[in-house]
């Protein structure tokens, strides 16, 4: 299934805009993405990454994220939760020494796409969604199927993408050049970068 000509089937149908709770992994991935898909849908940006360490690093992407969606300033709301690491730590244990893109990664995505696909369920948004299809560091295939399963299980409706096509991801590196924002050298979780170092 090409995910992207999905997506765009979804968009040519739409007569108004409906409300999406949209995970991001951070500010310059989700540059691209709210560009994108701005003009057609009600977004929250829901920002959920018990992944990321140390604390401090996870605060920092945070604020930018806060900051790009301020300047970007298009009606996009902001939508906070707690720092959740031990959840994380609980999850992925026993797969600290898996290389980043191996088993450890979709048991990572599902917890944030879960949690999403839950708010939004609670909250009565439309459709739930990620940023994350815009890196070429992560399995599009992997990130919408696990989509769609979420949306059978809860019954909202899920946004499927593929964001890196149609040069995506340059066009999400060029919107950080031009908001001058922090690039991070790593997904998020110390086990990926520590791993990738050997």
């Amino acid at each position: 299934m090409n995910y992207q000509n999905e997506l765009k089937k979804l968009i040519s149908s739409l007569d108004y805009k409906p409300t999406l709770l949209l995970h991001s992994c951070c500010g310059p991935c989700s540059t691209q993405v709210l560009s994108y898909l701005a003009p057609y849908f009600d977004i929250t940006v829901l920002y959920y990454n018990p992944n990321i360490e140390p604390k401090e690093e996870y605060e920092k992407r945070k604020s930018e994220q806060i900051r790009f969606i301020k300047e970007f300033n298009h009606n996009i709301k902001f939508m906070d939760c707690d720092y959740d690491n031990k959840t994380y730590r609980c999850r992925v244990k026993g797969l600290e020494k898996e290389r980043e893109g191996k088993a450890r990664c979709p048991v990572c995505f599902m917890l944030r796409m879960e949690y999403t696909a839950t708010l939004a369920k609670e909250k009565n948004f439309e459709y739930f969604g990620t940023t994350l299809t815009v890196s070429p560091h992560k399995n599009s295939k992997q990130i919408n199927i696990l989509g769609g399963v979420l949306e059978k299980r809860l019954g909202v409706k899920y946004l499927y993408s593929d964001f890196k096509k149609e040069d995506g991801y340059k066009r999400s590196i060029e919107y950080s050049k031009v908001y001058n924002l922090y690039r991070q050298d790593y997904c998020g979780c110390l086990f990926s970068k520590e791993n990738n170092q050997k």
